[in-house]
């Protein structure tokens, strides 16, 4: 007999198992309440973290000021910008056009230190032949070499070393002017040997004396020169190679040289310097009259000093080019401190100082003083003039860092091997021009940075 499966038909048992049915329905329900509601709350906290602005970066890089006469320029890193406080959502549109404060975006590159610096020049007198004679230190035999291994150090940010690949790149199917005296062309020396390094430069012209010359560098299709114009003002001089004079200058206030004012328009950058031969001994023509003199003793001449045609010469040069109708980049560069003691060039003066001033133990001489300050008024007033009319004029003050480094010069060895016969000879020192290499190379560096 097979057993039928039974099932339970009884109402109260139906009635208790609908009961907890029920119960289990309404559980399931305020669960899936609950959890949208979670979900939900979820989504609008996660909303709310995508509306907030994005954190501005701490080291991007604003436009730095025009450059003052402070010689102001921008830093080569920004890494020390101080971060920005993130605009909350509320003001976010109203400061949508703010833009924030770099702390590093300004420096100035000429106040600082000469610090050691271990690295090897950039070129040797082996690598570069473009040295003068009287600038070759290590071949004329200076012993030292410590003055090698000093760089200029601006205190407030970094200076980059000159990066001669990149500036020729930058230089493709340019032109490029020193204009002045013997430091220009001293300058343009050090520019070529670091140059020398990534392309050799070959030579196009050069003037009678070899003091004027142009290079050009074929594979960047860049041409380099050195205009020499030691008063940027027509001159009649009547000197020979070795400084000794056999009348005294005449120099023409009111009309500039024409050996740099022709080729002008040639240069898309210029640096242009007065100097030293200001405080020659000088007849000063205005009008095509003698208007007076500078140190000329006997002469029966109204002396009217140097600083008054150095003025005159700076004005009329900086008018020209701010008025010229080229946009040329110009820099001016500052004068350069001699570092004779114990006498002058003619008089047996020496300079064999062997490390670098600190601030504050050398004192720039009266004359420097005034062409420094005649070049900052001159350039003020020009400055503003240039940035309407499209020409870019910058300050390159040298002066002060060159101040603090006496032991860079030539001094005896201006000759070749001048102690080999007697180690007691008398020679004549050279304590103005700059060995190569030397701390000049720092002005190209400042240069580059300048011009970046």
């Amino acid at each position: 007999m097979v057993k039928e499966m039974r099932i339970d038909l009884n109402p109260s048992s139906l009635h208790k198992r609908h009961h907890v049915f029920v119960k289990f329905a309404v559980s399931f329900l305020l669960l899936g309440l609950a959890f949208r509601l979670f979900v939900s709350d979820s989504i609008r906290f996660s909303s709310s973290v995508v509306e907030t602005p994005p954190i501005v970066e701490t080291n991007t890089i604003t436009e730095s000021p025009p450059l003052s006469s402070s010689a102001s320029s921008s830093s080569s890193s920004s890494s020390s910008s101080l971060p920005v406080q993130v605009p909350s959502s509320g003001n976010l549109l109203a400061n949508e056009s703010q833009t924030f404060p770099n702390v590093a975006a300004e420096c100035d590159l000429f106040t600082g230190d000469w610090i050691p610096d271990p690295s090897a020049p950039a070129y040797t007198n082996a690598s570069c032949h473009a040295i003068e004679d009287h600038q070759n230190c290590m071949k004329n035999g200076r012993p030292d070499s410590g003055y090698l291994y000093w760089r200029w150090n601006p205190r407030d940010c970094e200076l980059p070393r000159f990066d001669p690949e990149k500036f020729l790149d930058f230089m493709r199917n340019k032109s490029w002017a020193f204009i002045g005296d013997s430091i220009s062309r001293n300058h343009v020396q050090s520019l070529l040997c670091i140059l020398s390094q990534v392309e050799q430069a070959i030579e196009v012209y050069h003037d009678e004396e070899y003091r004027s010359k142009r290079w050009h560098f074929p594979s960047h299709n860049f041409t380099l020169s050195v205009v020499w114009t030691p008063f940027l003002l027509k001159a009649d001089i009547y000197e020979d190679i070795n400084g000794v004079s056999s009348s005294e200058i005449q120099l023409h206030l009111d009309k500039l040289d024409e050996t740099w004012t022709e080729q002008y328009k040639n240069f898309d950058y210029a640096v242009i310097a007065g100097g030293k031969w200001f405080l020659k001994t000088a007849i000063y023509h205005e009008n095509n009259t003698v208007a007076g003199c500078h140190y000329c003793p006997g002469k029966n001449l109204t002396e009217l000093g140097f600083d008054y045609a150095y003025r005159k010469a700076l004005k009329s040069v900086l008018n020209f080019m701010t008025n010229s109708g080229h946009k040329a980049f110009i820099f001016l560069r500052t004068t350069t401190p001699d570092h004779f003691e114990n006498g002058e060039w003619f008089s047996g003066g020496t300079c064999n100082r062997t490390a670098p001033f600190k601030e504050g133990e050398v004192d720039m001489k009266d004359v420097d003083i005034v062409m420094r300050d005649i070049e900052l008024e001159e350039y003020e007033k020009t400055a503003s003039i240039g940035a309407e009319n499209g020409v870019i004029l910058k300050l390159l003050d040298t002066t002060r860092l060159s101040l603090l480094m006496p032991d860079g010069h030539p001094g005896p060895y201006r000759q070749y091997q001048p102690f080999a016969k007697d180690k007691n000879a008398k020679v004549q020192n050279d304590c103005l021009h700059w060995c190569l290499p030397g701390p000049i190379d720092s002005w190209n560096d400042l240069l580059m940075e300048m011009v970046n």
